[in-house]
């Protein structure tokens, strides 16, 4: 990867994490643990790898992206916006009884977004149906779906998983947010799904280790499972929840769970100066004003 792409990638996860910190401060409900730790995977998926129109979001030759982990809509809405398929402004709606960005997926109101999702495995699931239909139709579109390793707990996650090595869909490509944490706490302690690589392994997926924020490891990782032929690929991404706020990471708590006034506060300022960086780092303009101009609300949490 060109570096001045790999900085360009950055820049955009940076913001992204602001934009989806102020999403979820904004409504005071959100999960933005786990929007954290898979922002840099979404990133990666919507502007180096698949192949997405904003213009046309239902174009019937797109890749499609299923958020198996359906939960996790602030790193999936603030992507989708920096991407181009409705306004950043409109992220203000986020959860809102007034507003059409419900704290899960939704697909019929929200631009870009290929299905809508929640209940845990069922994403997966339509993911391989949508796998099927290409291979029934023979169109060359690629379909990717994130799930957590939470949700790998789910019992449809591995009928889903059967059924896609079953019709040798190469066209598939899952991709599991190994951060380790859950609801309740560490995935070990609350049902332990390791070791995954073996497991998917045995259902005859074609398995890739790969550290879900390096964007060049991602992108090689992405085009592996393109060029693997005759089986699903998983993608087995090892992440940190919380990633990008130092009082956030590696803590389960946070799973599902807003900031208040000074948590917020906190998490801005760590979130501003991490952007900052990345922008001068691109050796773009990195005045104060310039990145707090990037985010959703001001210094004061007002959109």
């Amino acid at each position: 990867m060109e570096h001045a792409k790999l900085r360009s990638l950055a820049v955009t996860a940076a913001r992204g994490r602001l934009l989806a910190m102020d999403m979820v401060y904004s409504a005071a409900s959100g999960h933005i643990g786990g929007s954290l730790s898979a922002m840099d995977i979404l990133t990666t998926l919507y502007f180096d790898v698949m192949r997405v129109d904003p213009a046309r979001p239902r174009d019937p030759e797109r890749d499609r992206f299923v958020l198996s982990k359906g939960h996790c809509t602030p790193g999936l809405y603030s992507v989708l916006a920096m991407r181009g398929f409705f306004p950043v402004e409109d992220l203000a709606m986020f959860r809102s009884i007034s507003g059409h960005m419900s704290g899960h997926a939704e697909m019929n109101l929200v631009a870009g977004v290929d299905m809508s999702t929640g209940s845990l495995g069922q994403g997966v699931s339509a993911a391989v149906g949508m796998a099927l239909a290409g291979k029934a139709d023979g169109k060359d579109y690629r379909v990717y779906t994130l799930l957590g390793d939470g949700e790998i707990e789910e019992g449809q996650v591995w009928e889903a998983a059967m059924a896609a090595a079953k019709y040798k869909l190469d066209n598939l490509c899952a991709i599991v947010d190994v951060n380790g944490l859950q609801i309740d706490g560490a995935t070990a302690d609350v049902m332990p799904s390791e070791p995954l690589d073996k497991k998917f392994g045995a259902f005859n997926w074609n398995v890739i280790h790969v550290d879900g924020h390096d964007f060049q490891a991602l992108e090689e990782a992405f085009a592996a499972a393109a060029a693997c032929k005759g089986r699903p690929t998983v993608l087995l991404a090892k992440t940190v929840k919380g990633k990008g706020v130092s009082f956030m990471e590696g803590d389960y708590g946070w799973h599902g769970k807003a900031p208040n006034a000074e948590q917020y506060a906190a998490a801005r300022a760590e979130l501003l100066a991490g952007l900052a960086q990345r922008l001068e780092q691109a050796g773009l303009d990195a005045s104060e004003q310039t990145v707090s101009a990037m985010s959703l609300l001001d210094g004061k949490g007002e959109v």
